[in-house]
């Protein structure tokens, strides 16, 4: 759009940029039924994590009856449990959940 204010032009832009529509997609499928899921809590080690996950926790029990909770505690701030020296303790509880949340608290 175009506009001439005493002889100026000036262009007006937008701030939305072209782009190609990518279509969402999760790491792995969502769980179509809630009904009697662990659902793993993984807690890393900033501050707020603790906190955000306990009042996922209090909701998802408050909506979902049946849902238990699995927590697990990040050993090394930054650095992938899979790379840390827990990574058999790591793997094993992935193992016994049917999906986690994981709760960056900054």
């Amino acid at each position: 759009m175009e506009s001439s204010n005493s002889g100026n032009v000036y262009e007006t832009l937008s701030p939305w940029a072209e782009a190609d529509p990518v279509s969402l997609n999760g790491i792995s499928p969502r769980l179509e039924d809630m009904t009697g899921k662990k659902i793993g809590l993984f807690c890393n080690t900033k501050r707020a994590a603790r906190l955000m996950l306990a009042s996922i926790e209090h909701k998802l029990k408050e909506r979902f009856s049946s849902v238990s909770t699995s927590w697990y505690e990040a050993t090394i701030a930054n650095i992938p449990e899979i790379e840390s020296v827990n990574k058999e303790k790591f793997i094993e509880w992935v193992r016994g959940v049917d999906a986690v949340i994981l709760a960056v608290g900054d």
